[in-house]
């Protein structure tokens, strides 16, 4: 499979197509892209080399449902509708879809798209509530153990609907019950390639473009289920890092470095797998002539701990948790830009409907990326806001202050202290009172 075809970008002056690969749980530094990362991306990497990567993107609130309800709505983490897993979306409330569609766009997503968290209403054709966030066609699917447990018995999502079809359910529940007794379960399923969601989730995505009409520009999000947890993979996938050691995380005294390893090596497969997927859009894209006219954006809701600070998962305020990658090309995009600015995941809303045409509304928490992306800016934002709960952080690039976090107050130096363990709080009381009061301004 080629990677050259990503070169062939322009400038142009129309509405763009675009696709958005924005896989679940994907820390920001674990790509090929950043030197201190051996996992392989190198289609992911390629996309970095001809548009721009930022190192410094941020989601607005580190858990699945939230991030999405930011993402839909613009809005920072206080503003969305959805303070926790809880809650659904509410269906009244605005979403860029909508005014994608507004101005003229096919507008498709596939996966896991966890606008309503709180009910299992997918539908075996995953068109449940689709239409009602603003998407002309789509299908959407539970996450890993959401579909489980709500379709044990009767498929209630169109993944293990599929898989009921198929006459691998057993299979699937099977697998699935031996991860649910041991969470670090690292063993590949026994799913057939075709069968493994975020392979079946994808080709969904191509099926869906191979559909659409070609008179309307198009937006396409792809929303897979991996690298979340559990860390179930294929014998293919399994083989890919099997006997690689990569770093321990930092600090850790209590959990055991093989078995961090192994979930590493698999966590490093699916997205390796998940980079395999963009290379087969990118050419999809360039056999059809439309990388001329496709905006390309990668990133993803929320990072993963991997066992940094001695916590696996999300929904905590340091950079594993809240980081999340984003690399940008396309038309309009310059080259070879690498952005340390703070940027929020909401600035993708802005941005989408900016390189659409679209009306930005005045009340949008996000911000568009425009002038970045063409290079005629490096500085987007001062700050970033995230939050969840009862914690609210700040963080303009260089220091993270964040509050109401395990009952303390934490302020980081990520530039002399990435692994955040060396709270200044007490300090350097000047910065901590500048940062309080960015967030007693954006919060209340």
């Amino acid at each position: 499979m080629r990677i050259d075809p990503i070169s062939s970008f322009v400038i142009v002056n129309q509405q763009l197509n675009i696709l958005f690969f924005f896989p679940d749980q994907h820390r920001h530094d674990w790509i090929g892209a950043e030197p201190d990362n051996a996992v392989r991306t190198p289609y992911l990497d390629k996309l970095a080399q001809n548009g721009v990567r930022f190192t410094n993107a941020v989601t607005p609130s580190p858990v699945c449902a939230p991030a999405r309800a930011c993402l839909a709505s613009g809005m920072e983490y206080d503003y969305c509708a959805v303070p926790d897993n809880g809650y659904n979306y509410p269906l009244e409330n605005w979403t860029f879809y909508q005014a994608l569609q507004n101005v003229g766009y096919s507008v498709m997503g596939c996966g896991k798209f966890d606008l309503h968290k709180a009910t299992s209403s997918w539908g075996i054709d995953g068109k449940g509530s689709i239409k009602d966030w603003g998407f002309t066609d789509g299908i959407d699917n539970a996450g890993k153990w959401d579909a489980v447990r709500s379709g044990a018995e009767k498929p209630k999502d169109p993944y293990m609907y599929y898989l009921y079809q198929e006459g691998l359910i057993d299979v699937h529940l099977s697998d699935m019950a031996r991860r649910r007794s041991n969470k670090m379960a690292t063993f590949p399923t026994d799913l057939p390639e075709s069968a493994y969601c975020d392979n079946w989730i994808a080709q969904n995505g191509l099926n869906l473009l191979e559909q659409c009409s070609d008179s309307n520009p198009w937006f396409l999000q792809i929303n897979f289920t991996g690298p979340h947890s559990p860390w179930d993979l294929t014998s293919r996938m399994k083989s890919t890092y099997a006997g690689f050691d990569f770093p321990p995380p930092y600090p850790t005294n209590r959990l055991v470095t093989d078995e961090i390893n192994e979930v590493r090596q698999n966590y490093s497969a699916m997205i390796e797998n998940i980079d395999r997927w963009l290379g087969i859009y990118i050419n999809w894209l360039s056999e059809r002539n439309q990388l001329d006219n496709t905006l390309i954006v990668f990133s993803s809701d929320h990072g993963e701990m991997l066992g940094d600070h001695d916590r696996w998962g999300k929904s905590l305020p340091y950079q594993s948790s809240i980081g999340v990658p984003l690399v940008i090309a396309g038309p309009n995009v310059k080259s070879g830009l690498v952005i340390d600015t703070p940027v929020s995941l909401i600035d993708l809303t802005a941005t989408f409907l900016d390189q659409a045409n679209a009306k930005i509304p005045s009340q949008l928490h996000g911000k568009t990326l425009r002038s970045v992306l063409s290079g005629s800016d490096h500085i987007h934002r001062q700050y970033v806001l995230s939050g969840l709960d009862n914690w609210r952080l700040v963080y303009d690039g260089h220091h993270k202050l964040v509050q109401g976090f395990e009952g303390q107050s934490w302020l980081f130096d990520l530039k002399n202290d990435p692994a955040e363990t060396q709270n200044l709080f007490l300090d350097q009381p000047k910065l901590v009172e500048k940062l309080q009061a960015l967030l007693t301004y954006e919060f209340g």
